[in-house]
């Protein structure tokens, strides 16, 4: 069956109801769960990867550029607010661009943010097993050792059942905040505006707010996405969600409120203090040097990177749930291989997702590994982390506004008060983070090469197999009907028969 012209032979396969049996998820989260879903995802940018920002662009640069990315990220969360309420599927931003685009709109689109849910998660592990390897005094050797052991743990856990997953969720984004919340509080005595705002020598051309000018704003930009990127993958809960269009709207607004509170507060008082911006732009636990500064040595530098290992967990669990369902979704449509997309019997969790998306960053990370020390592990997965998030935010927003356009009717139980121009803005600011990847960090060249690799190795498949195979799932069955319906509408405004 072909879904109609211009689709590049894309064809559907008859199933019957076995294989929608085979591939269900269970009910759950509300909006508490869905809040600390969106929240835990992204709590380890508080604790570490914004602060690099400061050796971009200083603490003025670093500062006016997560006030653009905040701006950019209140357009996106508006947009996927309201397109997750009219598209309730577990696919998000495939399902967005499925309707808007097509099928090669939506594979493209999911081929994007899967690259960034494999590869976050496996940047986080990294820091894990640096902070591990720390407490336990193991040598850099045992390092793929401690990431294995972090796979297998929180794998586990999430395919262990929704309900266990969504509780720990719950409990491990409470702590990471409430470790904020101590660090917020006592470091406030400590507070010096010189630490800040003076103590970087100004370039040619460059303030002591801006020691390196607004190419350091340019600069700082990628590094100010940590403080909110992954808060888009709430959609990806909507199937396991009682109440999905009221819920996921509150979830993702809510969420970016905490977190742009948390942000603005921990650029100030970490880099408020000593030992100030400089310093904190090189270092690898920004908020376990702040720690030190309010606490000293005495209390045990250990129990202190234990305190940051909480974050770290936060981000990296929930980030697993969201590849597993994102693999899920593309699966269950063909897009991927279908057997991705079988769940647990009894667990009705998407096992065979959740172990695919483990073994895959793990195996990227292992190579990255033994090119040796002059190719730093974390640096290069999060470059490319970064690639697929902004390309995904890039073409959520042009999804957004399609539906707007040429999907007009469809039934928006939540809409964005920012509409189009929100979008278009979040869209262009996205788009500069990707210039900006490109012209000022120097390791991105070498992450090019293996984002290139991952896109076109996904690129062919679908192009050779994926695109003759695909199902009529949720996200799919919806895009071809409201394509029908626009049809229908448009044939009828010109006076002519439907079809």
């Amino acid at each position: 069956m072909n879904e109609g012209n211009g689709q590049a032979g894309v064809r559907y396969s008859d199933v019957d109801a076995s294989y929608f049996e085979r591939r269900s998820l269970r009910r759950h989260a509300r909006v508490a769960s869905l809040w600390a879903l969106g929240v835990g995802a992204v709590i380890s940018g508080d604790f570490f990867g914004w602060n690099f920002g400061l050796a971009a662009g200083g603490f003025g640069g670093l500062l006016l550029a997560t006030v653009i990315i905040t701006a950019m990220y209140t357009g996106l969360c508006f947009s996927v607010a309201e397109m997750s309420a009219a598209l309730p599927h577990t696919g998000g931003a495939y399902s967005f661009a499925r309707s808007s685009m097509g099928p090669w709109g939506g594979y493209i689109t999911g081929l994007a943010e899967n690259m960034e849910y494999i590869l976050t998660p496996a940047v986080i592990v990294v820091g894990i097993g640096g902070y591990l390897g720390a407490i336990f005094g193991t040598p850099e050797a045992w390092a793929p050792l401690w990431w294995a052991v972090a796979y297998a743990f929180f794998v586990g856990l999430n395919v262990a059942g929704v309900e266990i997953s969504f509780r720990f969720t719950v409990g491990i984004t409470v702590l990471a905040l409430s470790i904020l919340v101590v660090f917020y509080v006592t470091a406030l005595p400590h507070f010096d505006l010189e630490r800040f705002a003076l103590d970087m020598e100004p370039q040619p051309g460059g303030s002591r707010w801006l020691p390196l000018g607004w190419p350091g704003v340019l600069a700082a930009l990628p590094f100010a996405i940590w403080f909110y990127l992954a808060i888009e993958e709430l959609p990806l809960a909507a199937e396991e969600a009682h109440e999905p269009r009221e819920d996921l709207p509150r979830g993702i607004l809510l969420g970016l409120l905490t977190l742009v509170v948390c942000a603005f507060l921990t650029l100030f008082l970490n880099a408020g203090i000593a030992p100030g911006a400089t310093a904190l732009g090189t270092s690898d636990e920004p908020l376990f040097e702040g720690f030190r500064t309010i606490f000293g040595d005495g209390i045990g530098t250990k129990l202190l990177a234990l305190v940051a290992v909480a974050g770290l967990v936060a981000s990296f669990h929930t980030i697993i749930f969201a590849y597993g369902r994102q693999i899920f979704s593309l699966s269950r449509a063909g897009y991927f291989p279908r057997w991705l997309s079988l769940t647990h019997t009894r667990r009705q969790t998407p096992h065979a997702a959740l172990l695919a998306g483990a073994l895959l960053g793990y195996a990227v990370a292992l190579v990255i590994h033994s090119l040796g020390p002059e190719h730093p592990v974390g640096a290069v997965l999060l470059n490319m982390a970064v690639f697929g998030a902004v390309i995904s935010y890039i073409l959520q927003m042009v999804s957004f506004i399609l539906l707007r356009l040429r999907l007009p009717g469809i039934e928006r139980p939540y809409r964005s008060p920012l509409g189009i121009p929100g979008a278009a803005f979040a869209g262009g600011v996205a788009a500069l983070t990707l210039i900006a990847l490109f012209v000022i960090d120097p390791i991105y060249q070498k992450v090019v090469i293996g984002a290139a690799v991952w896109y076109l190795a996904g690129l062919a498949y679908f192009a050779a197999y994926g695109r003759k195979r695909l199902v009529f799932s949720p996200e799919e069955a919806f895009a071809t009907a409201a394509r029908r319906v626009q049809a229908s509408s448009h044939a009828a405004s010109e006076g002519r028969p439907p079809g």
